[in-house]
Parts: C-alpha cells; sequence; structure tokens
C-alpha cells in the first residue's frame, strides 16, 4: 500500500504523551507540512503558532481547561509537550476550512514521523479573550484572526489502539 494512505489509515489521536521534546527537525518537517496545505483561492489564511516554552504551554494549557470546564489538575493537552495553534485570518470566507486543513497536514505529518498528535478545540474561545489577544500582540500579529484548534504533540507514552471498524454507509456512489 501507497505510503501516503498508510499514514491516513494508522494515524489515532494520543492522549498519554512521554515529557520529551519533539526534535527539532522532525517538529520543523511538522511545521513545514503545515504550509502546504490547501487554502479556498490559495489565500493562505492560517498562521500556526508553535508552542515549545513549557511556561507559555501551561498557560495556554490552564486557559483551555478553564474554558472547558474541566477540573483542576487535568491537562487539556494530555502531558504533550508541544502545541500547535492554528488560527486564520476572519475575513476570509474560507478561514475556517483552511484552518482546519493545516492542522490535518500538521497531524498527518506528524503521523508519518512517528510523533504521536490530537487536535484539542477551544482555540477560538483562547483567543477571542484577552488571553489570546495578548500572544498574538507579543508575536506581532495583526488582524482579526479566529482560533481553529490545537495540535498537541509528542511522543506517545502507549501504543495507539486498533482502528474503529468504518461505519456502514460512509460512502455513496452514483
Amino acid at each position: 500500500m501507497n505510503e501516503t494512505l498508510k499514514v491516513l489509515e494508522s494515524r489515532r489521536s494520543c492522549r498519554n504523551f512521554k515529557p520529551d521534546m519533539v526534535k527539532e527537525e522532525e517538529l520543523k518537517a511538522i511545521l513545514r507540512a503545515g504550509t502546504y496545505a490547501a487554502t479556498g483561492m490559495g489565500k493562505q489564511s492560517p498562521i500556526i503558532i508553535a508552542v515549545t516554552d513549557k511556561k507559555l504551554r501551561d498557560e495556554i494549557s490552564e486557559e483551555n481547561r478553564k474554558i472547558a470546564g474541566i477540573p483542576e489538575g487535568v491537562d487539556p493537552f494530555y502531558g504533550a509537550p508541544v502545541i500547535l495553534i492554528v488560527l486564520a485570518r476572519k475575513d476570509i470566507v474560507t478561514h475556517v476550512y483552511d484552518g482546519s486543513l493545516v492542522i490535518g497536514n500538521l497531524m498527518n505529518a506528524a503521523e508519518s514521523l512517528g510523533v504521536a498528535n490530537i487536535w484539542i478545540h477551544r482555540a477560538k474561545e483562547e483567543f477571542e479573550s484577552d488571553f489570546g489577544k495578548n500572544i498574538l500582540k507579543r508575536l506581532g500579529v495583526e488582524g482579526e484572526y479566529e482560533g481553529i484548534g490545537h495540535c498537541a504533540l509528542g511522543y506517545a507514552a502507549a501504543p495507539a489502539r486498533e482502528a474503529a471498524p468504518r461505519k456502514e454507509n460512509y460512502v455513496y456512489c452514483i
């Protein structure tokens, strides 16, 4: 089977990460793959914020936890040492789809390199708040952006589960 198809069939969300930092060359390759996601009319509306600083990573985790209403002490990023946050320009009509494709590329590229990953929501709420707006300001990002999602990255602490059987009537052909 084609290697790309194998990656697409084998990728699973990881909910238990080792604390080890993702290797720099792997992270760069994953980020590059994200920049090659298809975007509406080729406008490239998304941006990716790569968070490897533990202090900021923990602050983002805490903000995400509060938004979700998760009990104190629970990490919504499952201990992943790297968080890639995808945002997209609100003035581009396809921005949510564009950002979603970026996250898909990030996740599949990570899988191809043996880096475990999971999509975590609530980036929209984070970046509507002063907390998120301050991050953008610190980075010098101007314009109106919507948080699309997070791609948490790291090395799996346990083997991935088997894929669930595909549901019936998933595909219809005419």
